[in-house]
């Protein structure tokens, strides 16, 4: 797919190719796609992180909360199975797997949301490192952090399916 395809398409057609770029939230694609024509793929992200920073408070907080905790094994996307495997938490030790997993409930009960990291290029031990240093994050230090993650994370997606 290329960006004068994308800026060709109808509504449906760019939701239906793009919709799933921000995990669990189509919203952003569509308040995105009235920007159209896109000059590049930097600019159709651009966009959508502008949608996002645009929305409320609590469209903001239901996007973070549409990801999944790292390592659970439990209903993903196709698109968080394939970072995650990529990333080596389907490949945890009995150990690290319960070490995340108390560390995703102490996150998600601090902060009300998943822990939030692009995960592509990093290790298992950076993930873990990250997610205990994050922990002593102030609250709304933590929000802007997750929202940056999500911006990266799609990014990551659209020079995936634009390539």
């Amino acid at each position: 797919m290329r960006i004068e395809d994308i800026n060709a398409m109808e509504r449906g057609e760019f939701l239906d190719a793009l919709g799933w770029v921000f995990e669990g939230s189509p919203w952003v694609a569509l308040r995105a796609w009235e920007m159209r024509p896109f000059g590049s793929l930097e600019a159709m992200h651009a966009a959508m992180q502008r949608e996002v920073g645009r929305a409320t408070r609590g469209e903001q907080l239901a996007l973070l909360r549409a990801h999944p905790d790292l390592g659970a094994r439990a209903k993903m996307s196709e698109a968080s199975i394939g970072e995650q495997a990529g990333a080596g938490l389907d490949r945890l030790t009995p150990e690290e797997y319960q070490r995340l997993g108390r560390l995703n409930a102490a996150y998600r009960e601090k902060f009300g949301f998943p822990f939030l990291f692009a995960v592509k290029g990093s290790a298992k031990h950076d993930i873990l490192e990250a997610l205990e240093r994050r922990l002593d994050a102030a609250p709304e230090d933590e929000f802007r952090v997750a929202l940056e993650q999500v911006y990266r994370i799609a990014r990551f997606r659209l020079e995936e399916a634009i390539g």
